[in-house]
């Protein structure tokens, strides 16, 4: 049931940053156009669109995490054995959490700040444009904590321990039924 929710978030939070993304560009397309062709433009266009690009960047960085799709150098954990692959995902997962521990934090005291500090063209207190961080910061924690979770209850399967990007497993089966075939 919870695994259900999530996917659903997963699918409202992606369809959300589809929305983001095709404003961003309808705003530099439709502001470029005004330059060029009318020598005028849309005065805000700029602004938002810097904002929206730092929420894309910022909250498809959380989906790229809960996918395993971030770029990851997994050469030398895969040649160890499976104690040695837990380790080094515990080890990783670890100081990712902490690290994103820490950057909650100050986000946190930077977005109470910058509540009060009004972006010069559109007003929107760039505590919200900020806001950003700290939720991709808290989702990435939460995605973490449940992978150290699962690692510390030994809910965590070996084929789990290093992570590959979906893309890169079915290019793995590809590559797997070529050689089948070719033999």
């Amino acid at each position: 049931m919870a695994m259900k929710f999530l996917g659903k978030l997963i699918k409202v939070v992606e369809n959300v940053l589809i929305v983001m993304f095709a404003i961003m560009a309808i705003l530099v397309f439709g502001n470029v156009v005004l330059r060029y062709g009318f020598n005028s433009g849309i005065v805000f266009s700029e602004e938002v669109s810097r904002f929206l690009f730092m929420w894309l960047t910022l909250i498809g960085a959380l989906i790229v995490l809960k996918d395993h799709a971030h770029l990851g150098v997994t050469s030398f954990v895969e040649k160890l054995g499976e104690r040695g692959q837990r380790i080094c995902r515990f080890l990783s997962d670890g100081l990712t959490f902490a690290c994103c521990v820490l950057l909650v934090h100050g986000t946190w005291k930077q977005v109470i700040i910058g509540m009060d500090d009004l972006a010069p063209v559109t007003g929107i207190p760039m505590g919200y444009v900020q806001s950003s961080l700290l939720f991709s910061g808290i989702g990435m924690v939460l995605v973490l904590g449940y992978s150290l979770w699962r690692q510390l209850t030994g809910r965590m399967p070996r084929e789990e321990l290093v992570p590959h990007s979906q893309h890169a497993e079915e290019e793995e089966k590809a590559e797997k039924n070529n050689n089948g075939e070719s033999a």
